[in-house]
């Protein structure tokens, strides 16, 4: 991705995140030079990755397969004892772009259709994993604000706004926005981005970054070490 098209994506999201009354804390909008400036005092936004994260999964095609989002709190995994056992991140999800089909294996996460403005509904095409980490053929239950939906394998399940889902170890999920584009929350046990992503077909997590101009916001992988 060239890292216009990141500023950009960034800039779109904020204001759509604006534009649904959902506002982010001050660190959001801090420069590189604000984060060369932060020391110690940062620690935390670093060590969980707080912050912007825009990708493209190596398609080269973002608003086909790609996702912008914040993250606003976190714990950190390798802590035996952390502060946080939770974490929440926010979403722009625009109208038919889609996030590749992965699940987890520590996290447990309620993905809600936050509405506000947005007129989007949420699709997600899910999947039991087997134990070789493929698609199972088993049927699938899941919890839609404490409602059961049962489902067969390879089911779309569609949340409108104010309607959430929760998403256990191992349940293969894609999902994407039809009817508009979705401001989607997340609010699940400890994230760890590093080590608890399993995509059905493996991809790089971050991007690849040509730099085509100067970085107006960091990605949460990309603070400097004060």
């Amino acid at each position: 991705m060239k890292r216009s098209e990141i500023n950009r994506y960034i800039e779109e999201a904020d204001a759509f995140f604006v534009s649904n009354g959902f506002l982010l804390p001050p660190f959001a909008h801090w420069s590189p030079e604000d984060w060369r400036r932060h020391g110690s005092d940062a620690a935390e936004l670093r060590s969980v990755r707080l912050g912007w994260d825009v990708t493209d999964f190596h398609s080269g095609n973002f608003h086909s397969v790609g996702l912008t989002l914040f993250t606003l709190r976190n714990g950190s995994p390798a802590s035996p004892r952390p502060a946080k056992i939770y974490a929440e991140k926010i979403m722009f999800v625009r109208e038919g772009q889609v996030t590749p089909s992965h699940y987890h294996i520590s996290k447990t996460e309620d993905i809600i259709n936050r509405g506000g403005k947005g007129t989007g509904r949420l699709a997600l095409q899910l999947y039991n994993s087997d134990e070789g980490g493929g698609f199972a053929s088993t049927p699938i239950s899941v919890f839609c604000d404490g409602i059961e939906r049962r489902l067969d394998p390879g089911a779309t399940t569609t949340l409108g706004p104010g309607e959430s889902i929760t998403l256990t170890p191992r349940l293969y999920h894609t999902f994407y926005a039809v009817e508009g584009d979705c401001l989607v929350g997340e609010v699940s046990s400890l994230n760890d981005d590093a080590t608890d992503n399993y995509f059905k077909d493996p991809l790089p997590r971050y991007p690849a970054i040509v730099e085509d101009e100067p970085a107006t916001r960091l990605l949460c992988n990309e603070y400097p070490i004060p």
